[in-house]
């Protein structure tokens, strides 16, 4: 089994590496700082599940998971979030992830998490296959949160959170000015004016 651990954090990818050597059969781990180096060993060799980070200091995990399927789509995608699953999971599996699970997981779930994974399967907890079946429901109206990007969403959850834009653009490695634009256009396509609106928004439909 070839792994290639995507997260921007060496003392998350130390763990993650110690934990995964003791599954039986694994050959190779590597492991890649951001979405583009990513992207580089993947052009380079071919990888039996990828451990991919949401929040990555260049490219948004989301939009790595998309390029991921796009040009190697017989790849499997993990994805690793700090962020509730009910935040991203849906969006994620939706964009081709084979499953989803938070670093507050356990050494246990994340070991079944990958080996099935690996496998070609889907790893669902029981919370997220809930929120999943909540979520897809054929008959749900569309949400105006479904409209927006990767980006869009992401900065879209930290300004409901009460960020600031200096502190987003930090975050995500980015300018203050870049993300008043990206403000500008969640606001528009989501109809609302101001950041409580946004966040009372965000509140009712269990997104923060």
């Amino acid at each position: 089994m070839k792994i290639l651990i995507c997260d921007d954090h060496k003392i998350v990818r130390d763990g993650l590496r110690l934990i995964l050597q003791q599954l039986e059969g694994v050959t190779i781990i590597e492991e890649a700082g951001d979405g583009n180096e990513a992207l580089l060993f993947l052009k380079r060799e071919v990888f039996d599940i990828v451990l991919l980070d949401i929040s990555l200091s260049d490219i948004n995990g989301m939009e790595v998971l998309q390029a991921i399927k796009g040009k190697w789509p017989s790849t499997n995608v993990l994805m690793l979030s700090m962020h509730p699953q009910e935040l991203f999971a849906v969006r994620a599996l939706l964009f081709g992830a084979s499953g989803y699970i938070t670093k507050d997981t356990a050494m246990e779930e994340l070991l079944i998490a990958v080996q099935r994974v690996s496998e070609g399967r889907k790893y669902l907890s029981p919370s997220l296959e809930e929120i999943l079946v909540q979520n897809l429901d054929k008959d749900k109206p569309t949400r105006k949160h479904d409209n927006l990007s990767n980006r869009e969403y992401d900065i879209m959850i930290r300004l409901a959170n009460g960020k600031s834009l200096l502190e987003i653009g930090n975050e995500i490695s980015i300018s203050n000015k870049t993300v008043g634009t990206y403000r500008s256009r969640i606001m528009e396509k989501m109809q609302l004016t101001k950041n409580i609106e946004l966040t009372w928004y965000c509140m009712e439909n269990k997104l923060i």
